[in-house]
């Protein structure tokens, strides 16, 4: 059974406490925009899955309730960074199983000011987080030192990648600049500013080579999809507001994660290029086949590193592929017109369904001055430590 995307929304994404709201606040008016984007009521919504990483259990419910008091199912998702695209793969899931024929994925993040731990549970202690696994990789081969340790651990990426390929900090640059200045036509976008290559490498240090301008904020916001089924669609005339999911997989770390004690494997690149593998195998659709494309840029490294497991190019040419102007307009692809998590935000649970959003506005060809000409084919990757990375094919027309 297909599934189709007919309505989303979103908050605009901001510093943490700019502005004065609640987690349930930024979830209704997210809610009610994918709503109306789709033309229905809550009323016809059979189950929710709601994704947080940073509030307290049943704040689904919470969130939800604002939407309507209907009593249907809602689920509590947290799979840290990767979370919203998990809450929109159990509305896939209910739909092309049969179960129902209307599911609102939602997805929002009340955070705090400041550099993000190692993890949404992570804790003081590393010893007890999620995550010692992959920090343990880490500061075996790196040591651990007292820079943010998510910046770490992708810094240290960045370094092996520069040693081992030739990679350079301009190239790494290349990308904060990208994404910054694709931003720049996105309300909804944190920042708008615009920087070049030369600003990005100036900019504060984190955990070298990676500076300010490389790095993901910390954001407030939320964002939501409502997903149907092929005769929902039909039965409410949505055919010009569906968008096709194609495909989509999740995969979790194996042993190719941490056996060869690389940071590069430990952040995640493996999982990428195994869950890729299952949407173009499912789809019978390839990387050449796509026009647009919203990546988890959380650290510049994380981009070169998602084009390399997507076989957009070879292992190690990521920097290459930047520098040549192939993922922005006019080039081969265009990755992350919205400005990415580096310049949009990512706030965690709401993340992966941001990118949803901007798919469905760039098929549907809505995006206004961020518009991918002849947009038809989009793909989504969201990824978080721990591990879980998820890749959605989405087709309109």
């Amino acid at each position: 059974m297909k599934s189709y995307i007919v309505g989303v929304g979103m908050t605009k994404f901001e510093k943490p406490e700019s502005r004065d709201w609640q987690y349930w606040d930024m979830a209704k008016e997210a809610g009610t925009a994918a709503l109306a984007d789709a033309g229905i009521g809550y009323d016809l919504v059979e189950q929710v899955p709601v994704g947080y990483c940073f509030q307290a259990s049943t704040a689904g419910q919470r969130a939800a309730y604002e939407l309507g008091l209907t009593g249907v199912p809602v689920y509590n998702v947290n799979n840290n960074c990767a979370t919203g695209s998990t809450a929109l793969m159990m509305a896939r899931q209910f739909v092309e199983g049969g179960i129902s024929d209307c599911v609102l994925a939602l997805g929002f993040e009340k955070m705090k000011r400041g550099a993000l731990g190692g993890g949404a549970d992570a804790g003081s202690d590393f010893k007890t987080s999620p995550v010692a696994r992959h920090y343990g990789i880490m500061a075996a081969g790196h040591g651990f030192e007292m820079s943010p340790p998510t910046a770490q651990i992708f810094g240290n990426a960045a370094r092996e990648h520069m040693e081992r390929y030739g990679t350079t900090a301009a190239q790494l640059a290349a990308v904060g600049a990208k994404n910054h200045r694709h931003s720049a036509n996105n309300p909804n976008a944190q920042f708008q500013d615009v920087y070049t290559v030369e600003e990005v490498l100036a900019a504060k240090p984190i955990h070298e080579p990676l500076t300010k301008l490389q790095c993901s904020p910390t954001s407030d916001g939320a964002a939501a999809a409502v997903v149907v089924s092929e005769r929902f669609v039909v039965r409410h005339g949505l055919h010009d507001e569906a968008v096709e999911i194609v495909a989509q997989a999740m995969t979790t770390d194996t042993e190719a994660s941490f056996a060869s004690g690389s940071c590069i494997d430990v952040v995640g690149r493996p999982m990428t290029a195994a869950a890729g593998r299952q949407v173009f195998s499912a789809s019978g659709l390839g990387i050449e086949d796509v026009d647009v494309i919203e990546l988890h840029d959380c650290f510049s490294i994380n981009e070169l590193l998602t084009y390399e497991a997507l076989g957009m190019c070879e292992e190690g040419g990521g920097g290459k592929l930047v520098e040549s102007g192939a993922t922005t307009y006019g080039g081969r692809w265009v990755v992350n017109p919205s400005g990415g998590l580096i310049s949009k935000g990512h706030p965690l649970g709401a993340t992966g369904l941001a990118q949803a959003a901007e798919l469905v506005w760039q098929l549907r060809g809505a995006a206004g001055p961020r518009q991918v000409a002849g947009a038809r084919v989009g793909l989504a990757h969201n990824i978080g430590l721990g591990g879980a990375a998820v890749v959605t094919l989405l087709r309109r027309g």
